[in-house]
């Protein structure tokens, strides 16, 4: 059986498939955005571990069986529990600065990249931080001001992630 393109052709130039190409090409738009400001490897949020397993104190590397693409990105879970809470509240999961290294973020409010294992829950919120070498940036923001530093890089990532 062959494709006729002509018997689309009525539909296409009709204004409802006008209305829905460029429904299409926003929401595209909307997800290549917000994949600019998300720090992710590949399309895969935080290295694949596991977002709301954080919150439990652990950093576990997310199960492939148990994904969730969220803006663009995709999340992997250790569990069906986890990909359902992070499903029904995405936003009390997701890392703070994009999940880019929240103390070069205070410092300088550049995008670095992070060490997943690397993070800290303060006040219901996820840090995630660089830790490579002999430089651990969660144990400078804990003996710089961390609020301080939070402050700061709350001001530089609404810079940031606007433009």
């Amino acid at each position: 059986m062959r494709f006729q393109f002509n018997r689309l052709r009525p539909y296409i130039k009709t204004k409802n498939m006008k209305h829905f190409l460029i429904t299409i090409l926003f929401i595209s738009s909307l997800a290549a955005y917000a994949q600019k400001n998300t720090y992710h490897k590949k399309g895969i949020a935080v290295e694949g571990y596991d977002v709301v397993a954080y919150f439990n104190g652990k950093a576990r590397q997310g199960n492939k069986d148990f994904f969730l693409s969220h803006s663009g990105v995709t999340y992997y879970f250790t569990n069906q529990n986890n990909k359902k809470a992070f499903q029904e509240k995405p936003e009390k999961y997701l890392p703070q600065y994009g999940g880019f290294c929240a103390y070069a973020m205070g410092v300088n409010g550049k995008k670095v990249s992070i060490n997943p294992e690397t993070f800290e829950v303060r006040e219901g919120k996820l840090y995630l931080f660089y830790n490579k070498r002999k430089t651990n940036t969660l144990e400078l923001w804990r003996k710089g001001d961390a609020e301080k530093l939070k402050q700061k890089a709350d001001k530089n990532w609404k810079k940031i992630s606007t433009n």
